[in-house]
């Protein structure tokens, strides 16, 4: 993968794909575990939604190495 995407004239991080892609995935693990009512068993919710974002960003990013 390249270091820099050119989108529109302007140079991008090559992170910045799979940082999407990972708030794609926290919309949609937000949406099962309130959809689920999973989220009363949790402490606190924005917690484990910030743990969930840099879990799957972290990775991919790995991945990506």
């Amino acid at each position: 993968m390249p270091r820099e995407i050119a989108i529109g004239g302007a140079l991008v991080p090559g992170l910045l794909i799979w940082f999407l892609l990972s708030v794609v995935l926290l919309l949609l693990f937000d949406w099962v575990v309130g959809r689920y009512g999973l989220y009363r068993y949790v402490w606190h919710p924005a917690l484990l939604r910030l743990a969930f974002l840099v879990c799957v960003f972290g990775c991919f990013a790995l991945l990506n190495l």
